[in-house]
């Protein structure tokens, strides 16, 4: 497989987990479990955007070594327009620990839907354009 299909393949596979969150963002009240589904496919979208900047910039000519890398480079490229709030995801291990706890999953979803979402939003767009090139 070449760089240029990985990289598209793995788009249309962050694309996917994009609009199962994006769907499940749009609830306007979730119940206990409908947050932990936004939780989960907001995990495998973050997951999967940065494999999908690792793929694209090794593609470009770059090398990649770590999630951190491939925020810090496709920052520089241009790709992302918050490379802070990249890295604040990257590190936010709260939303991996006390989703079981009502209060906290919805802290959670609200930080994602205010936050991170419009952040994975952007790079939906971005590597749409690129997809199209």
């Amino acid at each position: 497989m070449t760089d240029d299909i990985r990289w598209q393949q793995r788009f249309h596979n962050y694309e996917k987990a994009f609009l199962l969150l994006e769907r499940g963002l749009s609830i306007t009240t979730p119940t206990e479990i409908e947050r932990g589904g936004i939780i989960q496919f907001y995990k495998m979208a973050f997951k999967l955007a940065w494999k999908c900047m690792k793929d694209y910039l090794e593609y470009q000519g770059y090398t990649v070594n770590s999630p951190r890398d491939a925020i810090k480079l496709a920052f520089q490229a241009n790709i992302l327009a918050d490379g802070q709030l990249w890295i604040d995801a990257l590190s936010d291990t709260n939303l991996n620990t006390h989703t079981y706890e009502e209060i906290r999953a919805i802290e959670v979803v609200d930080k994602i839907k205010s936050d991170y979402f419009p952040a994975l939003q952007q790079l939906h767009r971005r590597m749409s354009i690129e997809l199209e090139r």
